[in-house]
């Protein structure tokens, strides 16, 4: 249920108003479709193409979802690692760091020489959604307010604690304080995780598809534009950006569930 109605009106006249503004300028103006169709010839394209564009949509759609799992398996993983051992953060943190300021598209051509195509693909949409999940908990997992971290050590750790019990000490403070703490960090880097993953996807779609392979949208907007079917690439661009609002709106929907009783961000405003 939505509260406030004018969340959801106003962006759909701005977006109408938009779409109209472009249709009658175009008609107006008697552009030729190949420099900038019109958005009812670009719907005509799509209907007419969907059998060739949604299989694309559906590769795309698989390296970027593919992607964003791998990307929150290895960087909540690693960001556990590094949050409970200094030794291990000082190993590999500047190496994820390394990872996250280098460019993916100079990235991608070495990988598709050494990885299949499918495979330097998926790599790419991982390396860049990876780092927003490690920093992003690791900031939630190390931002646990001390005095809270120094009572539950005061009531869970015995007056002389073997290693065993520290250890089991610090596991219980990971599981019933950090990980609740860490959950809104996490969740933020996840949707921006979302939008970097389809991104990279793209990106290394593009270097695949200019070396004469690739079946993802980002290789039909490249073929597109080389046959001068300036159409079917808007149709491929609106399919792209619906994929990436769709993706956002979705984790959108579940950060908020997670956090709708008890975080500030997800209460509503006055209430």
């Amino acid at each position: 249920m939505i509260r406030d109605p004018l969340k959801l009106i106003l962006p759909l006249a701005v977006f109408v108003a938009f779409i109209a503004a472009w249709e009658i300028s175009v008609r107006v103006a008697a552009v030729p479709p190949y420099i900038l169709p019109a958005p009812s010839l670009i719907a005509s394209t799509l209907k007419a193409d969907w059998p060739l564009l949604s299989a694309s949509l559906l590769v795309t759609l698989k390296t970027t979802l593919a992607a964003l799992v791998l990307a929150v398996v290895g960087g909540v993983a690693l960001a556990v690692a590094l949050s409970l051992s200094r030794i291990v953060e000082y190993s590999l943190y500047p190496f994820a760091v390394v990872l996250q300021v280098t460019p993916v598209i100079a990235i991608a051509p070495l990988l598709l020489i050494y990885m299949p195509q499918d495979l330097a693909v998926l790599v790419c949409a991982w390396l860049v959604a990876f780092f927003p999940v490690l920093s992003n908990t690791m900031l939630g997992l190390q931002s646990v307010d001390r005095n809270l971290l120094e009572l539950f050590e005061l009531y869970g750790v015995p007056a002389r604690p073997s290693r065993r019990a520290r250890i089991r000490s610090r596991l219980k403070a990971l599981w019933y304080l950090r990980r609740p703490a860490a959950l809104p960090a996490f969740l933020a880097g996840l949707r921006i995780a979302g939008g970097l993953s389809l991104i990279g996807a793209v990106v290394a779609e593009m270097a695949a598809g200019s070396a004469g392979a690739g079946s993802g949208l980002a290789y039909r907007i490249i073929e597109s534009q080389y046959r001068l079917n300036i159409p079917r690439l808007f149709a491929a661009l609106v399919l792209l950006a619906a994929l990436g609002v769709a993706l956002f709106l979705v984790l959108s929907v579940l950060s908020r569930f997670l956090l709708r009783h008890w975080h500030e961000s997800a209460l509503p405003r006055g209430g």
